[in-house]
C-alpha cells in the first residue's frame, strides 16, 4: 500500500488525480486550499511551512498540484503559492523522507517561442517548433516563470536529497465538449493551441498514475502531460518511454467526428 498525498485536490486536475489510483493499492490523503463539500479533503495553506510539514507525515509520494493556475496572473498573485508554496512542498517532502514528488509544471514553462506574440500565451504559430523535455525552458508568463522555478527546485532536491522527482508539464485539461467549445470560440492561433495542448480526462488520469507509480531510470525526470494529439508540438516520445504512458485520445479525432471517446482509466 502506497500512501499518496495530493495537494490542490479540489482543482480540475486534482479531481482527476483522486480517480487515478485504485483504492486497493493506494491510500490517498487529499488537501485543498479550503473545505469542499463534495470532497473529503483537509484544508492546507501551502505557504505555511510547518503546516505542510505536518501534512506529509507518513506519506510516501506527493503529487503537488496546488498553485495559482492563471497564465494571466500578475507576479504578486503567483509568487506566494507558486514560489513559497513550491519550496515548502519539496522541503516538507525531504524532511518527511518521501520517496517521490510529482510536481505539476506546465506547458507555459516552455511555450514562448511558439506563441504568436508575447501577450498571447494561449496561442500557437502556424508551424510550431517541437519542444523536447531536455531542451531549455522558455516561459511565456509570470505563471510560466514560477513553473520554471519549480522545475529547478525539483532538480535541486532530487540531486541534493536523493528522492525521485517527476516534473509533469501539463497541457490543457478539457472535456470533449469543452474542447469543441474552445475551438469554436477561438481564432486560428487559439484553436491551434487548444488542439496541441489538449489533455483529456482519461489521459490526465493515466499520466498522473504513471508519474506517481512508474519505475523510472533516473531522477529528476521531466515529462509532458498531454493527449496523443496529431497537432501537438510537445514531444511525447520521452514521456511514453520513461513513464510507460499510453495516451488514448486525440483532439483531431474529437473535433473531426462528434463520437464519444474513451475517458476511463484502464490500468492493464
Amino acid at each position: 500500500m502506497t500512501n499518496i498525498a495530493i495537494t490542490g485536490a479540489a482543482g480540475n486536475v486534482g479531481r482527476e488525480a483522486v480517480d487515478a489510483f485504485p483504492s486497493d493499492d493506494h491510500e490517498l490523503a487529499l488537501f485543498s486550499h479550503s473545505e469542499t463539500e463534495d470532497l473529503d479533503a483537509t484544508p492546507l495553506e501551502i505557504t505555511d511551512r510547518e503546516e505542510f510539514l505536518d501534512a506529509l507525515e507518513d506519506q510516501d509520494v506527493l503529487i503537488h498540484l496546488a498553485a495559482n493556475p492563471s497564465p494571466r496572473a500578475e507576479w504578486d498573485e503567483v509568487r506566494g503559492p507558486n514560489v513559497d508554496g513550491v519550496y515548502n512542498a519539496f522541503a516538507a517532502a525531504a524532511e518527511n523522507g518521501l520517496e517521490r514528488v510529482v510536481f505539476a509544471s506546465s506547458n507555459h514553462a516552455v511555450n514562448m517561442k511558439n506563441t504568436v506574440s508575447g501577450i498571447r500565451p494561449e496561442s500557437t504559430v502556424g508551424s510550431p517548433e517541437i519542444v523536447r523535455p531536455d531542451e531549455p525552458t522558455d516561459p511565456d508568463t509570470y505563471y510560466g516563470v514560477t513553473k520554471v522555478f519549480g522545475e529547478a527546485m525539483g532538480s535541486y532536491y532530487a540531486k541534493r536529497h536523493g528522492f525521485e522527482v517527476v516534473t509533469l508539464r501539463i497541457g490543457w485539461l478539457l472535456t470533449r465538449d469543452e474542447l469543441r467549445q474552445e475551438c469554436a470560440d477561438r481564432d486560428g492561433a487559439g484553436e491551434r493551441y487548444a488542439r496541441a495542448m489538449w489533455l483529456s480526462p482519461g489521459d490526465c488520469r493515466r499520466v498522473l498514475n504513471a508519474a506517481a507509480t512508474a519505475t523510472i531510470g533516473g531522477s529528476p525526470l521531466i515529462a509532458h502531460g498531454i493527449s496523443d494529439n496529431s497537432e501537438r508540438f510537445l514531444s511525447l516520445a520521452e514521456t511514453m518511454r520513461n513513464l510507460n504512458y499510453r495516451p488514448r485520445d486525440d483532439a483531431e479525432a474529437v473535433l473531426g467526428d462528434e463520437s464519444d471517446g474513451r475517458d476511463g482509466l484502464e490500468t492493464t
